[in-house]
């Protein structure tokens, strides 16, 4: 049974995926998000055996099937990050589905709060690595959902108490030092969509465990750098021109602004799924 609902919810997260591939590519450009599909190219409208998640892609061999311009690889990324991020969720949730007890109806909805908000993140991930700007909307409604999940796990009795009201300022803990940086470098060393997003990261995480997040985030994005940074001291050889145009990337110098989003989101995913612990401190994040 439980090896069925992993299958099922890998299949939605592609099928959620592709649905997410559409409001990264017509956010904020005044097109609906219930129009039909069409490449971008020709114009011609997608049929609906050209849009299975991931496969089509492959099957299609990363082209148009009418005017074979290459299609965008965000595609079927898009949509695998998304299934394996619904996988991992159930994963983590699979006694909400194999205990043979009805339990508590908030462990439902916390369940789907934690799909939901992984959604807003891939949007998040791929727009900012497509357009060097957080949208403001989807990571105002990433920091709401994850104010209520904090409330949601913290006992009712203790929101009077302060160990209780402690845990609502996790977000703003998280975010100051972000906020700092943007504010004292007017912008040109962080933006502060980061630090809104940090402030989301705070409540869903809770105080160390996105501490460790942050950590995670800031030394994967520096090691990612520094190795963009040489392929570009290299950017005459053979396999840096392959590198830089069929990624369609711009060499990389100290100057050159990089999103941080991704990399905060990264260091999110491996402490909610793996627990890792930098901090020295913080146990493994557990709901």
């Amino acid at each position: 049974m439980e090896l069925l609902l992993g299958v099922f919810f890998f299949i939605l997260g592609a099928i959620v995926g592709s649905f997410l591939n559409v409001v990264i590519l017509r956010y904020h450009t005044g097109k609906t998000l219930l129009g039909r599909s069409h490449c971008s190219s020709c114009g011609r409208v997608i049929a609906w055996h050209d849009l299975i998640p991931i496969l089509s892609f492959f099957l299609l061999r990363g082209r148009c099937r009418f005017c074979k311009s290459k299609l965008s690889v965000q595609y079927p990324l898009v949509e695998m990050a998304t299934a394996l991020l619904f996988l991992g969720v159930f994963l983590r949730y699979s006694a909400l589905f194999s205990s043979p007890y009805p339990l508590p109806a908030a462990y439902y909805l916390i369940f789907l709060i934690d799909l939901l908000s992984f959604c807003l993140l891939v949007v998040i991930t791929a727009y900012d690595l497509k357009h060097k700007i957080i949208p403001n909307l989807i990571v105002y409604l990433f920091v709401s959902i994850s104010f209520i999940r904090t409330i949601m796990l913290t006992p009712t009795a203790n929101l009077i108490h302060f160990s209780g009201l402690v845990h609502l300022l996790d977000g703003p803990l998280v975010a100051l030092p972000l906020f700092l940086l943007w504010l004292f470098s007017r912008g040109r060393w962080i933006g502060l969509g980061d630090a809104k997003l940090s402030l989301g990261i705070g409540w869903f995480l809770t105080l160390l465990p996105a501490v460790s997040a942050e950590v995670i985030g800031f030394w994967i994005g520096a090691i990612v750098g520094l190795l963009l940074i040489a392929v570009s001291k290299l950017e005459h050889t053979p396999l840096a021109r392959r590198l830089f145009s069929r990624w369609r990337l711009s060499p990389v110098t100290l100057k050159s602004e990089m999103p941080l989003a991704p990399f905060l989101i990264i260091g999110l995913a491996l402490v909610y799924f793996l627990g890792f612990d930098v901090t020295g401190f913080a146990v493994m994040f557990t709901t």
